[in-house]
């Protein structure tokens, strides 16, 4: 017997019943990637209140790199909750608040004094970041890119690319923000090598400093080394560079948005390790966390000081529940036996990937970095005219089989794998083997 587990068809009824209570309950924008209702999960499986047994590809959008409910992470959150939930760092101050935030200033790069401001999600940081870099530097205008997902408050939301999903409805937003297009090598125009598509993005981002803001003005440039919502792109170390060049001439502040390709996703810690740029911020979230809502800002400690006494700071942030788990975690997730174990879990994701861009002319690209591995679905790989129909087809058919997946990129045409790094050989080809089998069932080019 596999992994997965069926006992009923997916959704069972108490999992529809519990569906009809979401509906009658929850807002209608709160999407679903599936009609999945856990009942509990461990490591890289997930049961559902039917007694189904699935396997997590999804890892709540990169939330669950450590595993469901590793085992140290919870001993830590049963014993703080044992001594004290939470006092408030605006009021008190805690240990594992300490703890955490020298652990992060010790672990991200750069070889100068750091500090760390703590908050509950990727949002919160990111807003904190940006309003710090614009403090530090008195000025209002920030750089972002297309196909950037950085968060769903007034500001991160003006930040965020993929206009449809995210942002119709929700204007106006937030004032001298500029967006130029993040390299994409996928559809860089053919006949352009990388080298000199690399090139001419630079070109863009130079012109943008002519006719969109000038480098000046910019108070930080914000940038996730490896774009997650927009389709697992790594931008290129080159480019990357050339960011830090322009921030340390002009005095911008250097944001690397960590949230989802950090916590050793693509084999190191945080991604943009892999360029060897060193960013004056690194914001991160989701997995540091393994599952608990926490969130970090980490920088230049003259940028971190710059605001005024009480400037930041919330009632939750920096919890003592989520400071432990988050301690617990990032001891695993910077261990080099996790490290090497993200690069064998890659390979093996990639290995087949690889093989389906051989034989299905649906698959247009396949890419990624580490465990961070994503399959791109085109109508015709020439013209590269997306596929989000056959993508969503092929999800809800693998989700059918036992395999919890979600979407990603800007036409919402892509399949990111984001599985747990716990999972195990045997669970990654199972769970392998039923998304092959449905890309096999909706792989014709004649329709759905």
């Amino acid at each position: 017997m596999g992994f997965i587990q069926l006992k009923t068809a997916l959704p069972g009824p108490k999992s529809q019943a519990a569906l009809v209570r979401r509906k009658d309950a929850l807002p209608a924008g709160l999407a679903k990637s599936t009609e999945v209702v856990v009942e509990s999960a461990s490591g890289a499986l997930v049961r559902d209140v039917d007694g189904n047994q699935l396997i997590d590809f999804a890892g709540g959008i990169g939330m669950i790199n450590v595993g469901h409910a590793e085992p140290h992470v919870v001993a830590a959150i049963k014993a703080q909750a044992d001594k004290y939930i939470h006092t408030c760092s605006l009021v008190t101050t805690m240990e594992p608040y300490l703890d955490l935030a020298e652990l992060l200033n010790k672990l991200t790069p750069g070889a100068f004094p750091k500090k760390t401001l703590l908050a509950n999600s990727g949002s919160e940081a990111v807003e904190n970041a940006v309003n710090i870099a614009k403090y530090y530097t008195g000025r209002n205008a920030v750089l972002c890119f297309e196909g950037a997902y950085h968060g769903r408050t007034l500001l991160t939301l003006s930040l965020t690319s993929k206009y449809a999903l995210f942002k119709k409805g929700f204007g106006s937003f937030v004032s001298d923000i500029y967006r130029i297009p993040a390299p994409n090598m996928f559809r860089r125009p053919e006949g352009l090598s990388e080298e000199a598509y690399v090139a001419s993005c630079i070109g863009q981002l130079e012109q943008a400093f002519v006719a969109q803001v000038a480098p000046e003005s910019l108070a930080a440039i914000i940038i996730e080394p490896v774009q997650g919502e927009g389709g697992f792109l790594t931008i290129p170390a080159a480019y990357l560079r050339k960011l830090r060049e322009v921030c340390d001439k002009y005095g911008i502040v250097l944001i690397a948005d960590e949230i989802q390709c950090g916590a050793s996703r693509t084999g190191k810690l945080f991604a943009i390790e892999h360029s060897g740029v060193v960013p004056d911020i690194i914001v991160s979230a989701k997995s540091i966390g393994a599952g608990m809502p926490i969130s970090a800002v980490t920088g230049k400690a003259e940028i971190m000081d710059a605001p005024h006494l009480g400037g930041v700071g919330g009632t939750y942030g920096g919890s003592p529940i989520a400071c432990v788990a988050a301690i617990e975690a990032l001891k695993i997730l910077s261990s080099p036996a996790f490290l090497r174990r993200v690069e064998e879990v890659g390979e093996i994701i990639r290995t087949r990937m690889e093989t389906w861009k051989e034989k299905f002319p649906i698959v247009g690209d396949v890419r990624g970095l580490g465990a961070m591995r994503l399959v791109e679905f085109v109508k015709d790989r020439r013209s590269k005219e997306p596929d989000p129909d056959r993508t969503l087809a092929i999800i809800k058919e693998a989700v059918a089989h036992g395999v919890i997946l979600i979407r990603a990129g800007l036409f919402s045409n892509c399949i990111r794998l984001l599985p747990p790094i716990a999972i195990t050989d045997a669970q990654l080809s199972e769970g392998l083997d039923v998304l092959e089998a449905a890309i096999i069932k909706y792989g014709n080019t004649t329709g759905l």
